[in-house]
């Protein structure tokens, strides 16, 4: 975790920070299989995020609850490290990593584009 957060301070001083502030994220994600639901995991996260001269940052992490269909509840511990960078006036980078670090340690990434009409 200590990394992730280091990762994403260093990710925003590279930008050089315009705005920047502290948030709260409660997330509730669900899973359904056809009409079968099969787990949820809610996120208590506490992140910062900031923009600079190109794009923007963040870093957030704190206790997920997981909660599959049938099963015991866990919590573990989770975090998430994402940006986004202008690639012209219309059109944006991004991506994020996260992480889930229990008995097994899992990691997820998400990258993309996105442009606005």
């Amino acid at each position: 975790m200590k990394s992730i957060i280091a990762s994403g301070l260093l990710l925003g001083m590279a930008h050089g920070a315009a705005i920047a502030g502290p948030y709260v994220n409660v997330e509730n994600n669900a899973g359904f299989t056809g009409s079968d639901f099969t787990s949820q995991t809610t996120d208590f996260h506490v992140g910062y995020e900031s923009e600079g001269l190109f794009g923007s940052w963040g870093v957030q992490g704190g206790p997920s609850v997981v909660v599959p269909d049938g099963g015991e509840q866990e919590t573990v511990l989770t975090g998430k490290i994402f940006g986004s960078v202008a690639a012209s006036d219309k059109l944006s980078v991004y991506g994020e990593l996260s992480a889930a670090f229990d008995d097994t340690n899992t990691y997820g990434t998400k990258a993309g584009l996105k442009y606005s009409f």
